[in-house]
């Protein structure tokens, strides 16, 4: 991030602009729209910068640029067509440590200008950080259907209501709570509608039927982050994160996934790795009771599916002794994720008819599977955490019968940027493995099917 997007309150403060244009004339509009007091400087002035003088939104100063007009004021935007002038007072202000914008000149820029929606209270605030201003406003303009002007008078009843809710609801995350369910529930429904006399009697309604204790009541979201790429996200899932009050993650989940999580959320690594766990299974477990039971939201964020090799049935067994309430959102598994970005279908006619995943995870130096099973014709198997296995698995499929020139893939961080696939034979993945040193998360997929790789690969 280039630029930090603030707000800034200029009711009242004392901006200059420099320039007499067209462009001059719209930097001054926006800024008397903030209701800042606008001094305008050129010795020429358009037609358009004229009007804008003569409705007496502005002051103009019929007079050149110098040093001494700086003074006092809060920010400062050169929009000439004068590129030795817009130098100077970029110059000049930074001397007097007074926040610059140079039209259209982002390396002199102290602050940039977004392109806006606004919806009054509501303001979106759009910015390519000066790279690409056209797109900025495309964007803009795909928002303005989304967000229609209702969520304007939306918030003003809100803001109406704030003072009263917070009297009524002692803790921020009971009146989060409640504000949530209101702007999720039918009061948003009926403002957005133009029903605006009807939206404020749902919400007095709900706030006289309130009830501080079902507000305390801790809730567990096990959710699937799937793979790694955030757009395999489904939508129940973006919007559990964006409400927890705190979130419990493991290694596998991406730092793109784990940044849509509620900024202000608390955020606790209980990653495992092979020989390595930071938090044991039963302190995870106890660790999501114990704050449900303080009344908080609490996420347990997993990569891929929490009910596929995850151990999200454990941990969700421990809630429902305890009778706390919990939300299981599936999440695109490995296997499915991984297999569609390396482009190998898990089944294909000419192939596969069938598809079994097992975990690769040794105990005790061996892999406690059906092997006989394993080695039915027309069969795909995705083996999960099984890169420190591999030998072994080579080894058991090709003595249980699997031929040992069966195609198969080691697909390293499916669907992220740092996705790698190998192709080879059941027979020489230990030695690939060995030999090119993929690193966790890797996904194992044997079968006929490795074979459309090659043809299908497309990420």
């Amino acid at each position: 991030m280039d630029y930090l997007p603030i707000f800034v309150d200029l009711k009242d403060r004392s901006c200059l602009v420099v320039g007499g244009g067209d462009i001059a004339a719209r930097k001054a509009g926006l800024l008397r729209r903030a209701q800042a007091t606008v001094t305008l400087v050129s010795p020429d002035v358009s037609a358009t910068t004229q009007a804008l003088i003569d409705s007496g939104e502005v002051k103009w100063l019929n007079t050149v640029f110098s040093s001494e007009l700086l003074e006092g004021n809060t920010l400062v935007i050169a929009a000439t067509d004068n590129e030795d002038v817009n130098r100077d007072v970029y110059h000049q202000a930074k001397a007097n440590n007074i926040l610059i914008n140079v039209a259209d000149c982002p390396e002199l820029c102290d602050f940039i200008l977004p392109s806006i929606l606004d919806r009054s209270p509501i303001v979106v605030a759009v910015s390519s950080g000066g790279k690409s201003p056209i797109l900025a406003r495309q964007l803009r303009a795909r928002l303005e259907t989304l967000i229609p002007a209702s969520y304007g008078r939306l918030a003003e009843m809100v803001g109406q209501y704030r003072d009263v809710v917070k009297g009524k609801l002692p803790k921020l995350s009971m009146r989060r709570r409640f504000w949530e369910s209101i702007l999720q529930g039918d009061v948003a429904d009926h403002v957005l509608s133009g029903r605006d006399d009807l939206g404020q009697q749902a919400l007095q309604a709900a706030l006289d039927a309130v009830h501080v204790d079902e507000l305390q009541t801790g809730e567990v979201y096990l959710v699937g982050a799937g793979p790694g790429d955030p757009e395999l996200l489904t939508f129940k899932a973006l919007r559990l994160m964006q409400q927890a009050d705190i979130v419990f993650y493991d290694r596998l989940v991406s730092k793109e996934v784990l940044a849509l999580v509620r900024r202000e959320a608390e955020q606790v690594y209980v990653g495992k790795q092979r020989a390595w766990h930071k938090v044991r299974q039963e302190e995870i477990n106890q660790l999501l009771l114990t704050q449900a039971q303080q009344g908080k939201r609490v996420l347990r964020l997993k990569g891929g599916d929490p009910f596929i090799f995850g151990r999200g049935g454990e941990e969700i067994e421990t809630l429902a002794a305890e009778n706390i309430p919990f939300q299981v959102v599936p999440g695109v598994t490995a296997a499915s994720g991984c297999a569609s970005y390396a482009g190998i279908p898990l089944t294909h006619r000419d192939y596969s008819q069938s598809c079994t995943f097992v975990t690769g995870q040794l105990k005790q130096g061996e892999l406690d599977l059906n092997w006989s099973a394993l080695v039915q014709p027309r069969q795909t198997i995705v083996v999960y955490m099984g890169l420190a296995g591999l030998p072994v698995l080579s080894q058991q499929l090709q003595q249980h019968g699997l031929a040992a020139e069966t195609p198969a893939a080691l697909i390293q961080q499916g669907t992220t940027e740092h996705q790698k696939v190998w192709v080879s034979t059941i027979a020489d993945l230990p030695a690939l493995a060995e030999r090119e040193q993929p690193v966790a998360p890797t996904l194992v997929i044997i079968g006929q099917v490795v074979r459309l790789h090659n043809t299908l690969s497309w990420f």
